[in-house]
C-alpha cells in the first residue's frame, strides 16, 4: 500500500463526525489530482510498492515453481511482519539524522533515499540465490528488502502528510495507491513476463529466468531514487532538542504515543481494533493466491495478463473512484463499502476454486476482488492519516499502519497449513468470514469524535 505544509487544524475535518465544511463539487475534488504534490505521490507511490510483492506474491509464486511446499511458504510469509513492527523503529525515522545525507537532503528525503539503498541491496541478493539450493540466504534477502520497503514506508507516509493539507489527503492517497498498484504490475505481471521471455520454450523451473527479472525490479528501484533527488523537502516542524537520553526517548518514543491515547482515551483501543482487522480478509486471503494459481493450472503468462495487469488495472480504477467518494462524501461511508466488497469478493475465489483451470472466470473475480480492494485502501489511507497527528506523523502512521498488519500477517503464516488441511474452498470461505467482524468496528469508531491535531 501513501504536500504545502500541513497546518495543525482539527483532524476531524476529514470525517463525517465533524463539524461539517461546504461539500467540494466534483471538478473542486478532482483538480487536486493535477497538483505537483500528487504528481510525485505516484512516482513515490510506485517506489512504495514495488518491494511488496517481491517479498510476498511474486515470491510465493517462485518458491511454489521451485517445489517449496505450500506450509513453508504460508511460514514465510512473515517476512512481512517486518511492516508490523516498523512503529518501533520509526522514532528513529522520524528524528534521528542520517550523517551527511540530513544535511544535504533534508530529514525525510534522506531516510528515503537510504531504505531505498537497501531495497535494492536485498533484491540484488536474491537474484543470485536459488531457493531450491539454499533457501535460507533467500530469506536473508528477502527479510532486507521487506525492513528497507518498511522504513521507506515511514518515511513516505510522515512525507505525505507533511506536505498536503488534511482535506486533500484522500485524494492524495489515491494518486499514491495509483503509483503503488503501478509498481505492483510491474512486480508481478513484470517479473513473470521477464521470467518468461528469459525461459523461453524450456518447460519446468528455470532458476535463471527468475535471476534476471528480479535484477530488473532492483534497476526499478531507480524510479523513486531519482524522484526523492529531484523532489522539495517539506518544510521542518521544530523539535525541541533533547538534553538527555531519557529526555530523548520521552520526545521521539513516549510522547507520539501518550498523544493518541490522550487525544481518544479509551476509545483509542475501539479505533486500534478496527485498524488492526480492516484488511484481515485480504491480507490472509493474499498469501495463498498465488499459490492457488500455480495448483490450478495456470500459467505464467495467464497470471500476468489477468491477476497482475487486468486486476491491478481494476485496483487503479478502485483506487480513484474511493478516493474522489472520500473527498465528496466522507471517509467513514467509503470505508464500509470497501469492507463489505472486500470480505464478500472471497466468497468469489471459493467459488473460482470449484471451477478448475478457467481463465474467463479468473478474470471476473480477480476483477471484482481488485476493485473493491482499490475502494478500500483509499478511504482506509485516508483515515489513517486523519488519525494522526503531524507533529508525530512518521512515528503514528507507523503505528497505525504497523497494526493493520500485525494480526492479519500472524494469521496468514499459516494459510498452507489450513489450505493443506481443508483445501482452497474452505480457506476463501473462512477469509471473508474474517472481515464481517470490521463491519461493526465501523459503525462504532464513526461514532468517535476526532482529537485535535494541535
Amino acid at each position: 500500500m501513501t504536500e504545502s505544509t500541513k497546518t495543525s487544524s482539527k483532524l476531524s475535518d476529514i470525517t463525517p463526525t465533524a463539524t461539517p465544511e461546504p461539500k467540494r463539487s466534483w471538478g473542486q475534488a478532482l483538480k487536486v489530482y493535477a497538483q505537483p504534490t500528487s504528481l510525485r505521490m505516484l512516482a513515490l507511490g510506485f517506489s512504495a510498492g514495488l518491494p511488496l510483492l517481491l517479498v510476498l506474491g511474486t515470491l510465493s509464486f517462485w518458491l511454489r515453481e521451485a517445489g517449496i511446499d505450500r506450509s513453508t511458504i504460508g511460514f514465510l510469509s512473515w517476512v512481512g511482519l517486518a511492516y508490523a513492527f516498523k512503529w518501533v523503529w520509526s522514532p528513529l525515522v522520524d528524528r534521528l539524522p542520517l550523517p551527511v545525507a540530513t544535511r544535504l537532503l533534508g530529514r525525510r528525503r534522506s531516510w528515503l533515499l537510504f531504505s531505498q539503498l537497501l531495497i535494492v541491496a536485498g533484491l540484488l541478493g536474491m537474484s543470485f540465490v536459488d531457493p531450491k539450493q539454499a533457501l535460507q540466504p533467500l530469506v536473508i534477502c528477502a527479510v532486507l528488502v521487506a525492513f528497507g520497503s518498511a522504513t521507506q514506508d515511514i518515511a513516505l507516509d510522515a512525507y505525505r502528510i507533511e506536505s498536503a493539507k488534511v482535506d486533500d489527503q484522500a485524494a492524495l492517497a489515491a494518486t499514491y495507491q495509483t503509483g503503488y498498484r503501478l509498481a505492483m504490475i510491474w512486480a508481478g505481471a513484470g517479473v513473470l513476463w521477464v521470467a518468461s521471455k528469459v525461459q523461453g520454450d524450456v518447460q519446468g523451473y528455470v532458476v535463471q529466468a527468475w535471476h534476471v527479472a528480479y535484477t530488473a525490479m532492483a534497476a526499478s528501484m531507480l524510479v523513486g531514487m531519482i524522484t526523492v533527488l529531484l523532489s522539495p523537502e517539506p518544510e521542518a516542524r521544530p523539535m525541541a532538542p533533547a538534553r538527555n537520553a531519557s529526555e530523548w526517548i520521552q520526545g521521539a518514543l513516549i510522547a507520539p504515543f501518550a498523544d493518541f491515547i490522550g487525544r481518544y482515551r479509551w476509545q483509542a483501543l475501539l479505533l486500534l481494533a478496527l485498524i488492526g482487522l480492516y484488511r484481515v480478509s485480504d491480507v490472509v486471503m493474499g498469501i495463498m493466491a498465488n499459490p492457488f494459481y500455480v495448483d490450478m493450472g495456470y500459467t505464467k503468462e495467464e497470471v500476468a495478463a489477468v491477476t497482475k495487469v487486468f486486476g491491478v488495472i481494476m485496483t487503479l480504477v478502485g483506487g480513484f473512484v474511493g478516493g474522489t467518494m472520500a473527498v465528496r462524501w466522507g471517509v467513514m461511508r467509503v470505508l464500509m463499502l470497501g469492507a463489505v466488497l472486500s470480505a464478500g469478493t472471497n466468497l468469489l475465489f471459493a467459488w473460482l476454486a470449484t471451477r478448475g483451470h478457467d481463465v474467463s472466470a479468473l478474470v471476473w473475480v480477480v476483477s471484482a476482488d481488485n476493485l473493491a480492494g482499490g475502494i478500500a485502501s483509499a478511504a482506509f489511507i485516508a483515515y489513517l492519516s486523519g488519525l494522526t497527528n503531524v507533529q508525530y506523523s512518521a512515528t503514528q502512521y507507523a503505528l497505525f499502519s504497523s497494526m493493520m498488519l500485525l494480526a492479519p500477517k500472524w494469521l496468514a503464516g499459516y494459510s498452507g497449513v489450513f489450505v493443506d488441511a481443508f483445501g482452497y474452498e474452505a480457506f476463501f470461505h473462512t477469509t471473508a468470514l474474517m472481515g464481517f467482524p470490521v463491519l461493526l468496528l465501523i459503525y462504532l469508531a464513526s461514532r468517535v469524535k476526532m482529537g485535535s491535531s494541535a
